[in-house]
C-alpha cells in the first residue's frame, strides 16, 4: 500500500487556496493512512454566513478530497472569532488544542480501533 493521496499538507494548501483562509490546521486523526481529518479553518469568507453554510462551502471547496476519505470534521470560524476564541482561552498565537481542530471521539488525538 503506497502513501495516502490526500494528507495534512494537501488540505491545507487546499483550503487555504480555496477558501482564501488565513488559518487552517488539519489533523490526521487515522494515524497517517489519510482516511479520517479534523480541522480548523479561518477565512474572511465565512463572515455573515450561517454554521451549516461554512460547512458546506468547505465540503463543495473539498469535494473531491471529501469523496475519497472516509471521515471529515471541520471548524469553520472567521478571523474576528479566531481572535476572540484564543483571547478566551489565553492563547499567545500558538496553535493548541483549545483553539484547534475538534478531537471528540479520540485518544491523544487519533482515532482508536475497537475490540470485537
Amino acid at each position: 500500500m503506497g502513501e495516502p493521496t490526500i494528507t495534512e499538507v494537501s488540505l491545507k494548501a487546499a483550503l487555504t487556496e480555496r477558501l482564501k483562509a488565513v488559518h487552517v490546521e488539519v489533523t490526521d486523526m487515522s494515524g497517517g493512512c489519510g482516511q479520517s481529518f479534523t480541522s480548523l479553518i479561518v477565512s474572511p469568507v465565512f463572515s455573515g454566513q450561517t454554521s451549516l453554510k461554512r460547512h458546506r462551502a468547505v465540503n463543495a471547496a473539498l469535494k473531491d478530497e471529501i469523496a475519497t476519505i472516509h471521515a471529515w470534521s471541520a471548524k469553520c470560524q472567521t478571523p474576528d472569532e479566531w481572535e476572540r476564541d484564543k483571547a478566551k482561552s489565553g492563547e499567545d498565537g500558538r496553535e493548541a488544542a483549545a483553539a484547534g481542530p475538534p478531537m471528540d471521539g479520540t485518544v491523544g488525538g487519533k482515532v482508536q480501533g475497537v475490540d470485537a
